[in-house]
């Protein structure tokens, strides 16, 4: 198994974004090598907020999204528990970075994962010891 690697709702949402282009492409492409090398993390937040977007954005029936959500499950999934959720808002206060962003930093942290991808989050930068990636840069 490569190193853990974070994978944020935006990464899922493309993939299944069949008016995405050239971000759909990179996202299947990222999403299938994370998934087959073992290495993809999510968070029970990025299931959550998946699930909303494919169903209210993209018009993915319920049943189908419900699927999809299933499958994802099968990955390293990070369950946001309380202390996951103080750290983040200790993240907020250090970092000035929003709520939903810091819950993301702290699940990826939690699972030992050394990269995110995102797209949510400057490219390049560093948060204690987690390096943000944005799939869609060259």
């Amino acid at each position: 198994m490569s190193s853990r690697v974070f994978v944020d709702t935006n990464v899922l949402v493309y993939a299944d974004d069949a008016d995405a282009g050239e971000k759909q492409i990179r996202a299947q492409e990222v999403l299938q090598r994370t998934v087959r090398d073992e290495s993809a993390v999510l968070s029970t937040q990025v299931l959550q907020e998946y699930f909303a977007i494919a169903t209210r954005k993209l018009a993915i029936p319920a049943d189908k999204a419900r699927q999809r959500v299933e499958a994802l499950a099968r990955l390293h999934v990070v369950i946001i528990q309380p202390a996951l959720i103080l750290a983040a808002i200790d993240l907020v206060r250090l970092h000035s970075i929003s709520f939903w962003d810091a819950l993301i930093v702290r699940s990826a942290q939690s699972a030992a994962c050394t990269r995110l991808l995102t797209e949510d989050l400057e490219d390049g930068e560093m948060i204690e010891g987690l390096r943000i990636e944005n799939p869609w840069r060259d």
